[in-house]
């Protein structure tokens, strides 16, 4: 099945170990972020809308503390300049305006210009007296007034209605004022003759009307801080304007709108004016410190995020590249490039991994090396076998040429001693056996003995006692009987002189096969018997036995700890070996009784 690179890359342990270290360090950085975020917003918000109402309740009070104080400027016409006192109801007014052009006890332009400076916004002021609508000015500004551009019969209408009232006119231009752009809002009030009789018609004497500058509304509203898009509007109690931070057409009248995703809208009352003060705050700009901390902590967000992506792939690519170091020597050493080897940088557990692998191509090389060598020593043994096989039957064939030549001249015991002799060779020569039977081990041992006997003119003798147990078919290591009756002989019987005896004795000692091989020989006393007890038990020791050694050597390394050889003696009496070897039953039947050259 054919596998695209995508599948190949997904596969990967290390793409979905980066992949969810990634995804388990994003999913909390965005929620926890935009949690966060939208907390401190709405937190924000609430907080700035609350600013947003307090500012405007503080500029609702504001405009009717203003309009109060512009309302008692209007009525300085009923009080004395001085001290405010109230005129008595005998003082005629009409006549006093009429006849004597005078207010409060001053000329109507001196009246005029203590209004004008009764207040830092009041630009302008006039009186018109009803009696022949005579007008009277005074202005702040030096420039040129047109009468004739005076509104007097549009402001009348409102006083009309109610004559009694301060009259409030929205903002408009100074336009009866050459060239001025100005934009006031002016404010009027009736002066009434309140002497003689109360009428249902109140005897209006005149009317005073004075211009106060907007400049006085930009000062009140300056600390609210609003923006380009924010509106804001003053209105009567039929929500007509008299004052906005827009342009604003004549005669406008306010559609009150409720708070969108757009605009917030607050309104507070100003009890004065029966009306209220509405102001339109865009959100955006309102928002726009909240917007900015938004768009950065979005920023900080997305950096953090490609941050965390980086330190997962470089973090996977760090773990990766000596594991993928480790899949390239692999690969070298499937080619068969056994020299591959990992540098160990550090000690963690890819460094471990890495020193494994590099023991693993080391025991492999050494392996391989041994399997060749092994191969080539093989095949020198099979060469060695067959070299073996050939020079062996030659001396087979020359061994049997003599016997028959010594049979011919009646020379039995030569004969006899030949055919011995040739039946041991069979025996020691004849590879590949590790384990006889009991039988074949005796037997070889007794043509070993024959010559043994032939030599000493028959004063050396062999017994052998083997006990109802024992089956002569049991199996027993092959070769080692001889060495040790051999040394039974050379370091027993022989130094004594005259006659000796050995006996071999086979019985069983529980689950194992005991053998021991008696001298009547010299004996050995303590020290030395201590000593070669001590040598067949250290593997390393040295020794002049090589036979005995030998023997219990290998029976150690194919039978275990237990078993091998141990000797006992006494001086002058004799030395007994005794061989202690499993049982083994069913052993090797081949028998090589007879032997002839061929």
């Amino acid at each position: 099945m054919r596998v695209s690179g995508w599948q190949r890359i997904w596969r990967s342990v290390f793409v979905k170990f980066s992949a969810a270290f990634i995804v388990v360090g994003l999913i909390p950085l965005f929620a926890l972020s935009l949690f966060s975020l939208q907390t401190f917003t709405d937190h924000v918000e609430r907080n700035t809308n609350n600013n947003m109402e307090q500012m405007v309740l503080f500029m609702g009070y504001n405009l009717d503390n203003l309009f109060s104080d512009y309302d008692k400027v209007s009525k300085l016409m009923y009080y004395g300049s001085s001290n405010l006192e109230t005129q008595g109801a005998s003082s005629n007014r009409s006549i006093s305006v009429n006849e004597e052009e005078r207010i409060n006890e001053m000329s109507i332009d001196d009246f005029l210009t203590t209004v004008l400076y009764s207040d830092n916004f009041i630009r302008n002021a006039y009186f018109v007296r009803s009696k022949d609508n005579k007008l009277y000015s005074q202005t702040k500004d030096n420039k040129s007034f047109l009468p004739d551009a005076l509104p007097l019969e549009d402001w009348k209408i409102p006083l009309k209605v109610q004559p009694k009232q301060l009259a409030i006119f929205p903002v408009h231009e100074e336009s009866y004022y050459k060239n001025s752009k100005i934009r006031v809002m002016t404010l009027g009030r009736n002066l009434i003759d309140t002497a003689g009789l109360i009428t249902s018609t109140p005897k209006i004497v005149g009317t005073l009307y004075f211009d106060v500058d907007i400049a006085v509304f930009v000062n009140l509203f300056r600390e609210m801080r609003l923006g380009n898009k924010d509106e804001l509007y003053v209105l009567d109690a039929n929500n007509s304007v008299y004052y906005t931070n827009k342009d604003m057409e004549e005669d406008q009248v306010f559609i009150s709108e409720a708070s969108n995703r757009k605009v917030l809208v607050l309104s507070e009352e100003v009890p004065f004016l029966k009306g209220q003060v509405v102001v339109r705050v865009s959100k955006s700009d309102l928002y726009e410190q909240l917007t900015s901390i938004r768009s950065t902590v979005y920023t900080a967000i997305v950096i953090c995020a490609l941050v965390l992506v980086v330190m997962g792939i470089w973090f996977s690519r760090r773990l990766s590249s000596p594991i993928m170091s480790v899949i390239k020597q692999m690969i070298r050493v499937e080619s068969g490039h056994l020299e591959s080897n990992l540098v160990v940088k550090n000690q963690d557990e890819i460094g471990r991994l890495a020193h494994g692998f590099n023991r693993m191509v080391d025991r492999l090389r050494s392996f391989i090396n041994d399997a060749y060598v092994a191969e080539i020593k093989q095949k020198q043994a099979e060469l060695n076998a067959l070299k073996s096989q050939i020079r062996p039957h030659y001396l087979y064939n020359t061994l049997e040429v003599i016997r028959m030549n010594a049979v011919h001249n009646d020379d039995n015991e030569v004969a006899d001693m030949i055919l011995s002799l040739s039946n041991q060779l069979k025996y020691v020569i004849d590879y590949g056996e590790e384990w006889v039977t009991i039988r074949r081990e005796l037997e070889h041992l007794k043509d070993y003995f024959y010559i043994i006997k032939v030599r000493f003119e028959n004063r050396i003798e062999l017994r052998c006692d083997v006990a109802d147990p024992v089956d002569l078919d049991w199996s027993m290591l092959k070769l080692s009987l001889q060495p040790i009756v051999e040394n039974a002989i050379q370091h027993g019987i022989r130094p004594k002189g005259g006659k000796g005896t050995v006996w071999v004795t086979i019985e069983t000692l529980e689950d194992m096969l005991g053998i021991t091989v008696y001298d009547d020989g010299v004996g050995i006393d303590s020290d030395t018997l201590e000593r070669l007890n001590s040598m067949l038990h250290d593997p390393k020791a040295p020794s002049k036995n090589v036979g005995m050694k030998n023997v219990h050597e290998r029976i150690r390394v194919v039978c275990g700890e237990p078993y091998g050889l141990n000797i006992s003696s006494r001086e002058h009496v004799g030395t007994s070996v005794r061989l202690l070897i499993p049982i083994r039953k069913g052993g090797d039947l081949h028998d090589d009784t007879s032997h002839s050259g061929g």
